[in-house]
């Protein structure tokens, strides 16, 4: 009897084993809104899920869904992971501005010296839980795009030839920056301003070297006025409910390679990226790069400070979040 037990108790067990052996991986849909040749995806969202992938041993997968597949809409993709249509993906914060009230901070002018302080600042400030509207999403990648300067297609040559001019800005601050010397700003997903500006709607646009050229607004723009304008804010974000529902070893991982190991690499690609672009720019004869004198950096110091002084009386709290700014910055400069 004993023997006949056994002998079943070991096929039961030997049965069961090809189940456990070839259980499925838990997926997990990255959304992206646009092609898989572009920055983000290159610089971020591959790698990330590679790195997962690989180190998970067949316990979670990553599955991009790139190209706008589960949707297009940039402003919509952080509702995209809320609404559990996808698990993860990238988004510009500033386009749900009333999402992220406080990403202004990181959008000012003349906070920041590259572009390496200010996706550390970011970083930090996100995974200190400074930021209000974060508190639903696990923040993978947190970075800066930096520095923004403006691109149109009309010829301009001076600050005055500036004024008067429709441009698409990447965020609120900017907008609200630009206005105060005469600019009209049109808050725009970069994947839209290469159209905008060919069909006339808009002058040109605000964005950095390397995003000139990765969304096709350097076939249409030959002006290019080095503004000191502030930073983009860009992140890489995940449902937190989702991530907090997998397995322990699952969610190992994935924070392994999330915060300053994606920031690092943000860091190398678009720093990179920009460089070589400006470059490419500033080599092209039949481009203007055309680079402020004093006097013209002045008068946008001066705007653009009394717009920082109203964004400032006008948000409470702000201060605070400017010291905890001022402290991360100190600490990025130190450790470079």
């Amino acid at each position: 009897m004993r023997n006949d037990f056994t002998r079943a108790a070991v096929a039961i067990a030997f049965a069961l084993l090809p189940v456990v052996a070839c259980a499925e991986p838990i997926k997990l849909k990255l959304a992206y809104f646009s092609s898989d040749r572009e920055p983000p995806y290159i610089a971020v969202l591959k790698p990330f899920a590679d790195a997962v992938n690989r180190e998970s041993n067949g316990a979670i997968e990553i599955v991009p869904y790139t190209g706008g597949v589960l949707g297009r809409s940039y402003a919509r993709q952080a509702q995209l992971v809320l609404d559990g249509v996808a698990d993860m993906a990238w988004i510009n914060p500033s386009l749900s501005p009333e999402r992220f009230p406080d990403n202004g901070v990181i959008e000012f002018p003349g906070l920041f010296q590259n572009l390496r302080e200010a996706t550390l600042v970011y970083t930090r400030l996100v995974a200190a839980g400074a930021l209000r509207g974060y508190e639903d999403y696990f923040v993978i990648a947190a970075g800066a795009n930096f520095p923004l300067m403006i691109n149109t297609r009309p010829p301009i040559e001076t600050l005055a030839d500036v004024r008067g001019k429709i441009l698409r800005v990447n965020n609120l601050v900017e907008g609200n920056a630009l206005k105060s010397i005469g600019v009209t700003p049109v808050l725009m997903p970069v994947n839209e301003a290469a159209l905008a500006i060919g069909r006339g709607t808009i002058d040109g646009a605000t964005m950095p070297a390397n995003s000139l050229f990765a969304y096709g607004v350097s076939r249409i723009t030959r002006f290019h006025y080095a503004a000191p304008l502030g930073a983009a804010p860009l992140a890489f974000v995940m449902n937190r409910k989702r991530l907090e529902g997998l397995p322990a070893r699952a969610q190992q991982v994935i924070r392994k390679y999330s915060g300053e190991w994606a920031a690092a690499r943000f860091i190398e690609v678009y720093d990179t990226n920009n460089i070589q672009a400006m470059t490419d720019l500033e080599s092209d004869v039949n481009r203007r790069v055309i680079l402020p004198p004093r006097a013209e950096l002045d008068a946008l110091d001066t705007a653009f400070h009394a717009v920082f002084e109203k964004w400032r009386g006008e948000n409470p709290g702000s201060q605070h979040l400017l010291s905890l700014v001022e402290t991360e910055i100190a600490k990025a400069r130190a450790e470079n």
